[in-house]
This record gives structure tokens, sequence and C-alpha cells, in this order.
């Protein structure tokens, strides 16, 4: 018996017990719908890390402010003052390590722009930001350091922002009011997206530190020029360890911390945060798929049952089979055919039931998904690999049958 011959007698059998054939594929098809449906999510969820990495920049540190004591009290992190303009200009310049550090200081603030108004953040930082950032500009520049310097009214914004103020209007070289600044737009900047807290980073709006200080909180410069936090890119190829190191042994220094206090400060490893959880990411989708793997297994085992049963129920056929000249090889061919069709006939209709499936989730949970060819050709050849697996115990079975034994069995 030929592959073609094979492939006929096993869609007649299938066809024939139609019912029970759709009922023995049940498990191929809730494994196949499910691990496409399983994958698709965690590549969604990673490319969405992978997003955010991108939107962070690469080899980033954030230092942050230590925690503020009251009486003996502990106020919590990010309460104390501790952090200064000139601390991040020393990290800069004596961490080797390090490529660029801005001051950042930042206040939510209502923005006017003609008859419009926008509620959004408002950084004071210095020109390196966007460097520390890997923050392009999409149209016009970055402040100069003239201008950080003498506190000159211009600034730069996000695209939300620029959407938000101005439609379809080019920004550059228009005047908004921060507060009751009025301040010259000189810059657009790159679209970032959401960070990994589901803030929007491009509802932005960056003005320099001394314009912060001196123009829109009216602070004036003070002694020591408290910031917020500082930014801190790496260089590449540098250990991001070691320049953790450096950065918390330079301000230690600078804060005369005695030996055995603890920090007045906190190094963030913001890439290696993002890292950790993409790889989690990862880890997540390869639990996901293995659990509706399992649907598969189960569902070789129901092809393997039914094929046992079709075995049983067919031996008069298989002794007048082999009566008439059928050879061993062919009842095995002739049974293995029959659950490899089982398998992939089910393994098809789990696709299409695992793409409507990423397209439900995709569109009324609104999470990220990703149907790649690789998932559907896994799921696919996992499936037959089921059939085989488990339909050839009964094949080999089948084949083993004497003629004799076989017509006489009632």
């Amino acid at each position: 018996m030929n592959l073609q011959a094979a492939f006929r007698s096993a869609w007649r059998a299938l066809v024939t017990n139609f019912l029970r054939s759709m009922l023995t594929m049940l498990g191929i098809i809730i494994g196949v719908a499910a691990v496409i449906t399983m994958i698709a999510i965690g590549s969604g969820a990673q490319q969405r890390v992978a997003e955010q990495i991108k939107g962070l920049g690469s080899n980033i540190m954030l230092v942050l402010p230590g925690a503020q004591n009251s009486a003996g009290l502990r106020l919590g992190a990010q309460t104390g003052q501790t952090l200064t303009e000139d601390d991040g200009a020393a990290i800069g310049r004596e961490v080797p390590e390090v490529q660029a550090a801005a001051p950042t200081l930042r206040t939510g603030m209502q923005v006017v722009a003609g008859n419009t108004n926008w509620a959004t953040t408002i950084f004071g930082t210095s020109q390196d930001y966007l460097e520390t950032r890997d923050w392009g500009v999409a149209s016009g520049r970055n402040f100069e350091a003239a201008e950080a310097a003498g506190s000159a009214k211009v600034a730069l914004i996000g695209q939300t922002v620029a959407r938000e103020l101005f439609g379809d209007l080019d920004p550059l070289d228009q005047m908004i009011r921060v507060g009751k600044v009025p301040i010259t737009v000189i810059g657009v900047l790159d679209r970032k997206g959401q960070n990994s807290m589901g803030q929007d980073q491009d509802d932005v709006v960056i003005v320099p530190i001394s314009t912060y200080r001196n123009r829109v909180q009216s602070w004036g410069s003070g002694r020591l020029k408290r910031v917020g936090s500082i930014n801190v890119k790496v260089r590449e190829g540098m250990s991001m360890q070691v320049a953790e190191e450096g950065i918390r042994e330079l301000l230690r220094q600078r804060h005369r911390l005695q030996p055995g206090a603890d920090d007045d400060f906190t190094v963030r490893n913001l890439t290696e945060v993002m890292q950790a959880q993409e790889a989690s990411s990862k880890v997540m989708s390869l639990l996901l798929a293995a659990v509706a793997g399992v649907s598969l297994v189960v569902g070789g085992i129901g092809i393997m049952n039914i094929m046992l049963v079709s075995v049983t129920e067919r031996t008069r056929e298989i002794g007048l089979r082999m009566a008439v000249g059928a050879r061993g090889r062919d009842i095995l061919a002739q049974f293995l055919v029959e659950a490899v069709t089982l398998s992939l006939v089910g393994g098809a209709i789990g696709i299409v039931l695992g793409a409507l499936a990423t397209w439900a989730v995709a569109t009324f949970a609104g999470w990220p998904v990703d149907i790649g060819l690789s998932s559907i050709l896994l799921a696919v050849g996992f499936s037959a690999a089921v059939g085989v697996f488990f339909g050839f115990y009964p094949a080999r079975r089948a084949a083993s049958l004497l003629p004799i034994q076989a017509l006489r069995y009632e």
C-alpha cells in the first residue's frame, strides 16, 4: 500500500466515525490552541519588556536620596535631601566608568499654549540628560551649556505634550507658559513610550535646571543646590558593578560618611532590573507553554485509546487485508497514517482556535501578543509527533495480528 492509498483509507475511516474522531481530536485541538495562545502572550510580554529597556536606555543607573530621620523616625526612602548638583558633576568627572551624569529636579505643573493647557511633568536638568537616557531630538536642538548656566527660558517637550498643546502645528519656536513663566520651545523629543510602571515618558517638558530653580520654582540658587535624583550613563563595555561601587565610594566621601555608617543615598541599576524582568517573562512564557503542552500529551493518550478500540473493531478487516496479500508494514502504515491524520487535522483546527483566542486576548484584555511562525510550527510539529508516538503501538499491534486468528475474531 502506497502512502496516498494509506491516506485515503485513513480519511474514510475518520469520516465514517466522524463524531468519535472529533472527540478524539479534542485534546489535540485544545492543546495546540493553548500552546499558540500562551506563546503569543509570552512573546508579546517579552517584546513589551524589550521596548521598555530600549526606551529606558542602555547602561543606565539612577542615584536617589536616602531616608530622612526626624526625631528618631525614619520617614522612608527618598525623603531626604542628600544629593546636590555638585554630586552629579563629580560623578561625571571623577568616576572613569561614567560617560555622563545629569542631576534632575521634577514637579507636576500646568502648561499653557495659546488657548490650550495641559498638566504635565516638568524636569529641570542639565544638557547631559538626553545622553544619559539615550534620548534623541526629533526636531530642533538640545539646550546649550550657556543656556543652562544663564537660566535661559527654553524648553524641550515630549511628543505627548506637543500633540496636546499644538496638535498638527509645528511646536518649534512657539511660546508656552510654564506656571507664569513664558518659555520658548527649542526642541521636540523622540518618542519613548511607556515605562515599566505604565507612565507616559513622552508627557514631559524639560528645562535647564537653573531655569527650573530661578524662574519656574523661584527658589534661587541656594548654597547646596539640592536635587531629587542623578541620572547616570555608564560607558559601553564598562562594568556596571564597578561603576556602581565607584559612585558609592565617591558619594560617601563627598557626604563625609563614617565607615560603617549607612549610605544616605541609593544607587539603582535600572538596566539590570529590566533585564531581570525580561528573564522572568521568558521563564513564565516557557512555563505557560509547558502547561499547555500537557493538553497535547493528554490528547495523544486519547488518540492511542481510540486507535486501540479501532484495531479491535476492525480485526476481521485486518484479517481480510492480510488474506488478499497485505503485508504487516501495510497495516502498520494504514493505522499510523490514521493516527497522524487525527493529530494534523486537530492541529489545523487548533491553529485557527489559537489565532482567534489570541485576537480575543489582544482585543478585549488589551494585552500585547505576538503570534510567530515558530510557535505555529512548534505546535503542529509537536501534534504530529504525538500522533506518531501514541499511534505506533496500536498500529504495531494491528500489524502483528495473524490472518487466521483475525478472520476468526467475532
